[in-house]
């Protein structure tokens, strides 16, 4: 297993965990063993009162008090496990008491009552400013790209939803997809290519001094869960609340 450190490169945690600790400052321990990593995690932050697992339901090992179950607009596909369908156990009746269902969709995508939510694009801004920590601007920073071709690069496992995002921003675009987590060693667009435009999954992996003189932005993306799933996670972390 292995904690997260700003000295760290994409390669050694993978692309998300990386995103996760530079975007929040949270500790972050990856490891294939997630009660292992939850352990390590504790030790080294005895501060730390509430741990969040990427796939913890996997993990019976992991003791875990409440869950989000998320799903996007395919929902439960053909509703088998993997490698026969893309769940990674089966479809509930319905909702646990302990759990949360969140559609990253503008709809419900099966027959679970949950809460939807909508990507956006926060706004743009250069690859060396995204690495100084910078905002995006408040007018988004599109106007920078107006009117102008960009090569569009995408390491993401559903590219064509970003593609389709910038397009909507009035950017005239080239896309690029590429196979999810993507390393961009070596560079995937081709020699010379003046304007890049990349999410902060993969910005995570280029470093300034890696691009040459390839123009890179990046675009942040945010997810807005509708206000009622807040308060819902509100009520299901009240009996664990204490008072200082």
């Amino acid at each position: 297993m292995l904690a997260v450190t700003p000295r760290q490169s994409a390669g050694d945690t993978g692309d998300e965990p990386l995103l996760i600790y530079l975007r929040t400052g949270a500790p972050v321990v990856v490891g294939a063993d997630r009660a292992a990593a939850a352990e390590a995690l504790c030790a080294g932050h005895p501060g730390v009162d509430i741990l969040v697992a990427d796939d913890g339901l996997q993990h019976h090992r992991l003791h875990h008090d409440m869950a989000v179950l998320v799903f996007d607009d395919r929902g439960a596909g053909n509703g088998l496990c993997l490698p026969a369908g893309p769940l990674r156990q089966p479809l509930p009746d319905h909702v646990p008491a302990h759990c949360l269902v969140l559609y990253n969709a503008p709809a419900a995508s099966t027959a679970l009552p949950g809460f939807t939510g909508q990507r956006r694009l926060v706004g743009v801004l250069p690859l060396d400013a995204w690495w100084a920590g910078r905002e995006v601007p408040d007018d988004g920073g599109w106007s920078a790209l107006q009117g102008r071709p960009v090569l569009a690069a995408a390491g993401l496992a559903r590219p064509e939803r970003f593609f389709d995002m910038l397009s909507a921003q009035g950017l005239h675009i080239t896309p690029l997809p590429l196979a999810d987590h993507h390393p961009f060693a070596p560079l995937p667009w081709p020699a010379g290519t003046a304007e890049v435009i990349v999410t902060e999954k993969d910005a995570v992996k280029l470093p300034p001094q890696s691009v040459g003189s390839t123009q890179v932005w990046v675009a942040r993306l945010d997810f807005q869960p509708e206000p009622a799933f807040a308060d819902a996670l509100r009520q299901l972390c009240a009996p664990f609340k204490t008072t200082p």
